[in-house]
């Protein structure tokens, strides 16, 4: 091809400068919400839904949904990242910070595994659930959150790829040795940074 075929001022696809920042690198963003499950999806009746904090803390907490439903709550807007590579921005959630679960815990442990109903766990580093950056989401939009999405609780970790935000979540265990969860036993990587396209173990 001859140099005069393309313009000079020929530069690619144009970039929403929006998106600046917020897209990570190999993720496209879509208005939709992709349902992805790796089984049946679990509808447990809210009068036998409860939420445990356990393991290596100084006493087990359990809450009931009427108790846990009565805990401060906040409304947090955030872009999700999945691994599938969609990424969706400003999606609007409500829950309990999981600051406000360790209020008054003593621990001396440094993961947390999140444990869920059809038997599905994530690990992460216990600074990545503190300090504002994870919630045990109950609302999406206004609305109490879908049993498809993880209704009715599950944990929202935004700044990691979407599988570390647990559906049906039911507790989280504190552990002083990480274990890894479902997803990263299969080979999926142990952290998830979207920023850092850590899909898989080796990435």
């Amino acid at each position: 091809m001859s140099e005069g075929f393309v313009s000079r001022a020929f530069r690619g696809r144009r970039r929403n400068p929006e998106l600046e920042g917020r897209l990570p690198p190999g993720q496209y963003a879509t208005p939709d919400f992709p349902v992805l499950s790796a089984g049946p999806t679990p509808r447990t009746p809210l009068d036998r839904w409860d939420f445990s904090l356990m393991g290596e803390v100084d006493g087990a907490r359990r809450w009931s949904w009427q108790e846990f439903g009565a805990l401060p709550s906040e409304t947090v807007t955030r872009d999700i990242h999945c691994v599938t590579k969609w990424s969706k921005f400003d999606t609007t959630w409500r829950g309990v910070s999981v600051d406000t679960l360790l209020a008054g815990v003593e621990t001396a442990a440094d993961h947390v595994v999140a444990f869920c109903d059809g038997g599905y766990t994530t690990n992460l580093p216990l600074e990545d659930v503190t300090d504002g950056k994870a919630w045990i989401a109950y609302e999406y939009e206004g609305e109490a959150l879908a049993p498809e999405h993880g209704g009715p609780a599950r944990l929202l970790v935004p700044h990691l790829y979407f599988w570390k935000s647990a559906k049906w979540v039911r507790g989280l265990e504190l552990v002083s040795e990480d274990r890894p969860g479902f997803w990263e036993t299969l080979g999926y990587h142990n952290y998830g940074d979207p920023f850092q396209e850590q899909r898989y173990q080796g990435d």
